[in-house]
């Protein structure tokens, strides 16, 4: 081949070759060219917006917790700095010999580990123990470095200031302030003030909605702290900022939208009294178990109320918890404790227990007979010491199943009218006004309209105060134990309701409502723990405004639904008019006045008279012994056919021509409710009036 066809050759492939390189070149371009034009003009807005997102960042800026008083401005829950040690990965030196030093300093002082975790598997937890500094450091490195990693916290000022004055030498390092809940009053208010925790994961998405940082803010989780958790929480400030791709914040791009601070809460209690209160049934319960060599009495209730304003004066658990342990965190070691201990510390028993009644149920049965014309003021009922029923469970049956009914007296009382019958809790004298008896009292009250009244006077149902934990009772019918029970109900039933017994569960704070509502005269406050509602400076925003639930005695709103078989036997029938509503009738106010004068008989020469013979305080007053059989009874093997274990139950109010307080006191395994709950009671009202005279006298 000659040097000329050679050269020809060449010039060949080479003009191919660049024809081919140019067409695909020009390919490319196209494709470049139709993306370029698929990302700017047909997705732009799209692809604008994500970028504006990632350049963009809404903080959430965190808002001030409502503070909680007591009635006289005495602080109950309140917020306090809390040091947390922090270390932004950005900012830590690029030597890796000077961060582990850093790392080994703060190990030094704060005794947490260089080293511990598997950043594989373990997630990165702000004040976590789950990793070790280095660990959370990487971890927080390989996601926004400019966010601070809080490694500890809550940690003593001294600790923080330490850290504070060595942070020139440890870049990177620093102490972050945040509000902390802080409960200063202690112990005796726990079960009623609650206490704070993160926010539940399944609530999370609506709390971030509302501009709230999950692994930041803390929410209610029991007590005051709950229930007026929207009011105390506030609404966070919100800033538009510009970042980086670091996640650096470089600059506010809106105007900024300040924190709104939460709403304070004032309570209707006076800590005073709360904390004389929590003493005085903390140490009678402990005198009578070191007295008896054991631990026989396991807990405790008190609360008191105005009758006339439904005000809640007191309200005590014994034993509680510590909610100021659970300020920073909630300890996994401690909730557990307190979870597995048998007496229940985490629940607020004066609103949230559901338990047997026993004798202070009695004056439900005394208000029902009285109105029904079961009984009159005058009516004499003799009250051996055993009563043996017949059993039955369809009208007109004869069962030939007797049942032995006993009074706590087995001797008996002889003759008594109904205000013999409330001074000496005669199970017997109610017995046979609830149930009826032979002859002597053909129709007893019955179940239908013992239901009733057990209503009127607060039971079976929600009070509605302002607390979430509370339960509603049971005030049982034939339907419900056919339901529940799957049979009829029998003549023993009623007979036990009648003295509190049986199906029947209550609250303390609904045995509470019943002897407020006797006390002033059948009309039932609607109870409340509020006081006041300010604004973070001070203001008023809601006011006390006594509420009335209902009158019993008022003629013009009868609730009082009347049944033409007050037995009960297949169900409840109510009685209706020619129009088909149902016929209802008030309380008359004498039949209340007969009530009062038994609770007054209690105290001067009946149940009480040993418990306040030396006090010269004007009381009416009721005690009561309910027999029970729960898990802890059955594990313990009390539960004893005919020797059932036993609450303790009193209450009372005072002064009696004119009622300002009212208390019960209940303990649990107290037997007799006149010998370890009634002294509770009696030096609670002295606590009361003694502080009421102190306060007097200084001009308060």
């Amino acid at each position: 081949m000659t040097i000329q066809e050679i050269h020809e050759k060449k010039e060949t492939i080479q003009s191919w070759r660049v024809v081919f390189f140019m067409v695909v070149t020009g390919l490319i371009f196209l494709v470049f060219i139709a993306r370029l034009f698929f990302f700017q003009i047909i997705d732009g807005e799209k692809y604008q917006a994500q970028a504006e997102e990632n350049r963009i960042s809404e903080v959430s800026v965190a808002t001030q917790r409502g503070v909680i008083y007591d009635r006289n401005g005495i602080v109950l829950a309140q917020n306090t700095a809390s040091y947390n040690i922090a270390i932004t990965p950005a900012g830590l030196p690029d030597d890796e010999a000077e961060k582990q030093a850093i790392y080994r300093e703060l190990s030094t002082l704060t005794g947490l580990p260089v080293n511990k975790g598997d950043i594989a598997t373990e997630p990165l937890i702000n004040c976590g123990t789950n990793l070790g500094i280095s660990e959370m450091i990487e971890i927080g490195l390989s996601y926004q470095p400019y966010n601070a990693v809080l490694v500890q916290c809550g940690v003593d000022i001294e600790l923080a200031l330490i850290i504070e004055e060595r942070a020139i030498d440890m870049p990177g390092v620093s102490i972050e302030t945040e509000p902390m809940r802080d409960y200063p009053i202690g112990v005796s208010a726990s079960g009623l003030i609650g206490f704070l925790g993160p926010i539940p994961e399944a609530q999370e998405d609506l709390y971030v909605d509302e501009g709230f940082v999950a692994n930041r803010d803390k929410v209610g989780y029991a007590g005051i702290e709950l229930y007026f958790d929207e009011e105390l929480r506030g609404v966070p400030g919100k800033r538009v900022v510009e970042v980086d791709v670091g996640g650096l914040v470089t600059r506010d791009i809106e105007q900024q939208i300040p924190p709104e601070p939460g709403e304070n809460i004032v309570l209707t209690i006076d800590i005073r009294f709360q904390e004389a209160v929590y003493q005085i049934l903390k140490d009678e319960i402990e005198l009578w178990n070191n007295w008896l060599g054991k631990h026989e009495y396991t807990s405790g209730v008190v609360a008191a109320m105005n009758p006339k304003t439904g005000e809640i004066l007191a309200m005590v658990n014994w034993p509680t918890y510590e909610n100021n342990r659970m300020a920073s965190y909630i300890p996994a070691y401690y909730y557990e404790q307190l979870s597995v201990d048998s007496t229940k510390p985490l629940v607020n028993h004066a609103v949230a227990s559901e338990i047997p009644a026993g004798s202070v149920f009695k004056l439900v049965t005394a208000v029902g007979a009285l109105n029904e014309e079961v009984i009159t003021p005058e009516t004499i009922v003799e009250t051996p010491g055993l009563l043996v029923v017949e059993q039955k469970f369809y009208e007109g049956e004869s069962s030939n199943l007797t049942i032995e009914y006993v009074d706590w007296n087995r001797a008996g009382f002889g003759s008594l009218n109904i205000v013999g019958g409330i001074q000496n809790s005669s199970n017997v004298f109610f017995y046979k006004v609830g149930g009826g008896y032979e002859d002597e009292i053909p129709e007893g009250l019955g179940i239908c309209r013992l239901g009733e009244y057990a209503k009127a006077l607060g039971y079976g149902d929600y009070s509605g105060i302002e607390l979430l934990e509370e339960g509603d009772g049971l005030i049982p019918d034939p339907t419900w134990k056919r339901i529940n029970q799957g049979e009829n109900w029998a003549t023993g039933d009623t007979y036990l309701a009648s003295v509190g017994q049986g199906y029947i569960i209550v609250t303390p704070l609904q045995v509470l409502m019943s002897a407020s509502t006797i006390a002033n005269d059948g009309k039932l406050m609607q109870p409340t723990l509020l006081y006041q509602i300010q604004d973070d400076e001070g203001n008023v925003v809601e006011d006390f405004d006594p509420k009335m639930k209902w009158d019993i005695t008022d003629p013009e709103t009868p609730m009082i639904t009347k049944y033409e078989n007050p037995s009960g036997i297949g169900s409840c029938k109510p009685l209706v008019d020619e129009a088909g509503n149902e016929i209802k009738v008030h309380v008359e106010s004498e039949y209340i006045d007969v009530v009062q004068q038994g609770m007054r008989m209690a105290v001067v020469s009946g149940t009480l008279e040993d418990i306040f013979q030396n006090s010269n305080i004007s009381a009416a007053g009721k005690t009561g012994t309910a027999e029970y059989c729960d898990d802890v009874a059955s594990s313990l093997g009390k539960c004893n056919y005919g020797a059932w274990p036993s609450h303790a139950w009193t209450l009372s109010y005072a002064p009696y021509d004119d009622p300002e307080i009212a208390v019960v006191a209940f303990v649990y395994n107290g037997t007799e409710g006149s010998t370890v709950a009634g002294p509770i009671v009696e030096k609670v009202l002295n606590a009361y009036f003694n502080l009421k005279e102190v306060d007097n006298n200084l001009g308060n």
